[in-house]
């Protein structure tokens, strides 16, 4: 059976036959599904940020001028916050995350493929 494939982006291959990121070679024979997974990305630092804005208020002037630049910190952190996005992969040994990406529309078009190719194998 001639291999065809799926998805070529550089690092991630996809084809009938096997899976390729980052070096590593998942055979497709053994991939019973695929899903994708979600990662929150963390807030702590702003509401460390925030904690310390509001401890500057009691600060007097000063204090009040730390807080601004301590609140416009912690607004920009929260900017800079991103879910991470993963490919899971199923097999009989269990599951394992084989890809992640801050850019989900990148991981969807990878199961996508994977699921393409899971299906053609039949």
């Amino acid at each position: 059976m001639e291999e065809k494939i799926f998805l070529d982006k550089g690092k991630v291959v996809v084809s009938n036959s096997r899976f390729i990121v980052d070096g590593q070679t998942y055979a497709m024979s053994n991939v019973t599904s695929v899903k994708s997974g979600v990662i929150e990305g963390s807030h702590s630092q702003t509401f460390i940020l925030i904690l310390i804005a509001l401890a500057c208020f009691a600060a007097g002037t000063i204090g009040f001028f730390m807080a601004v630049i301590f609140f416009g910190l912690a607004y920009y952190n929260a900017k800079q916050v991103k879910n991470t996005y993963t490919v899971i992969l199923n097999t009989s040994a269990g599951e394992n995350k084989a890809l992640s990406s801050h850019d989900q529309a990148y991981v969807s078009t990878i199961i996508a493929a994977l699921n393409d190719a899971i299906v053609s194998r039949g």
